[in-house]
C-alpha cells in the first residue's frame, strides 16, 4: 500500500513538473512571438520573395512571367551601368566611413579637453542625430545652390571661382558624401566621446611622468583603449553608407551622368521607374551579399587590433 501511495505521489509530482515546464515554454513563446512575427513578415518573407523574383523575368506589374534561374545575375555582371554604380558605391562607402570616423574622433578629442564652451560644442555636433534625411538634404541643397548658396557666397568673398557642387561629375559625389558624413557625425561623435571619457587616467599620468610625446600617447594609449568603439562606429557607418538613398534622391537623382548613382538608387530606378522588378530584386540580393562580405572582411581584418578589456 505504501508503495502504491509513493508511486501515485511520484506521478503527481512528475505531472506538476511537466505542467510547470509547459507553462514556462508557453510564456517564452509568448514573449518571442511578437518579434518572430515581425521578423517573419517584414524581414524573412520579403527576403525570400526577393530571391524568388530574382530568378524570373517580370512584367510591368512586377509579376513573374518566365523562370530564368540565375541568368539575371550573369546579365547583371555584364551590365556596364551596374558595374559603374558598384564602383561608385565602393568609393562612396570608403570615403563616408573614413571621413565620418576621423572627423568624429577629432571632434571627440577636442571636447575631451574640457575647455570652455565644450558643452555647447557637444550639443551642436550631436544635434545632427535629430535631423531627418529630408531636412538635412534640403539644408545642404540651399548651401550648394549655384547662385544663392552659402558655399558660393563664401567662395566669392575669398575671390575663388564657384564650384558646381551638384552639376559637376567630380564634385557631385563629394557633395553627397559631405551631406552623409554630416548626418552620421552626431552618433559617431557621441559614441567616441563616451569611449574617451572611459580611458584610464592613470595611464596618461604615467606617460606624462615618462615624458611620452602626445602622438605616442594617442597611438599607444588612446587608440587601443577606444578600439572597440572605433570598430563599432566604423562598421555601423559603413553599413549605413551602403544603404544611402534619400540624399541621392533629393540632391542629384543619381546624376550628373550617373556619377552619384549608388546601388540603392539604381535598385529604386529599376523597380519603380523602369518597372523591372526581376533586375531590381537581383541587385538587392547582390547588395545584401556585398554588405555581408564586406562586414565579415572588416571583422576578420580588424578584430585582432581591437582590444577588449
Amino acid at each position: 500500500m505504501d508503495h502504491a501511495f509513493s508511486s501515485a505521489n511520484h506521478a503527481v509530482v512528475k505531472h506538476t513538473q511537466l505542467q510547470q515546464k509547459l507553462k514556462a515554454h508557453l510564456a517564452a513563446m509568448g514573449f518571442i512571438a511578437p518579434s518572430a512575427i515581425f521578423l517573419g513578415v517584414f524581414v524573412f518573407y520579403p527576403l525570400v520573395k526577393t530571391v524568388y523574383y530574382s530568378m524570373f523575368l517580370t512584367n510591368a506589374l512586377g509579376q513573374p512571367v518566365k523562370f530564368i534561374g540565375l541568368s539575371n545575375y550573369g546579365t547583371l555582371l555584364q551590365d556596364k551601368f551596374f558595374m559603374k554604380s558598384l564602383l561608385t558605391t565602393f568609393i562612396f562607402v570608403f570615403m563616408v566611413t573614413l571621413l565620418t570616423t576621423v572627423s568624429a574622433l577629432a571632434l571627440a578629442m577636442v571636447t575631451s579637453k574640457h575647455l570652455k564652451g565644450t558643452t555647447l560644442f557637444r550639443t551642436f555636433f550631436a544635434s545632427t542625430m535629430g535631423v531627418s534625411v529630408s531636412v538635412a538634404s534640403v539644408l545642404w541643397l540651399f548651401i550648394f545652390q549655384p547662385t544663392t548658396g552659402v558655399s558660393d557666397m563664401v567662395l566669392n568673398l575669398l575671390h575663388l571661382p564657384p564650384i558646381h557642387w551638384l552639376t559637376d561629375n567630380t564634385w557631385s559625389l563629394f557633395a553627397v558624401i559631405l551631406t552623409v558624413v554630416w548626418m552620421n557625425l552626431g552618433f559617431s561623435f557621441l559614441a567616441l566621446t563616451g569611449a574617451l571619457e572611459n580611458v584610464a587616467t592613470p595611464l596618461y599620468e604615467v606617460a606624462d611622468i615618462e615624458g611620452v610625446t602626445t602622438w605616442h600617447k594617442f597611438y599607444h594609449i588612446t587608440l587601443p583603449q577606444i578600439s572597440p568603439t572605433l570598430f563599432f562606429v566604423g562598421t555601423v557607418t559603413m553599413i549605413n553608407a551602403f544603404q544611402t538613398f534619400g540624399q541621392v534622391d533629393l540632391l542629384t537623382k543619381g546624376g550628373p551622368n550617373n556619377s552619384t548613382n549608388l546601388i540603392v538608387y539604381q535598385i529604386y530606378k529599376d523597380a519603380f521607374v523602369n518597372l523591372n522588378v526581376g533586375k531590381a530584386s537581383t541587385e538587392s540580393i547582390v547588395l545584401a551579399l556585398l554588405i555581408a562580405l564586406v562586414t565579415i572582411a572588416q571583422f576578420k581584418l580588424t578584430e585582432k587590433r581591437v582590444m577588449y578589456q
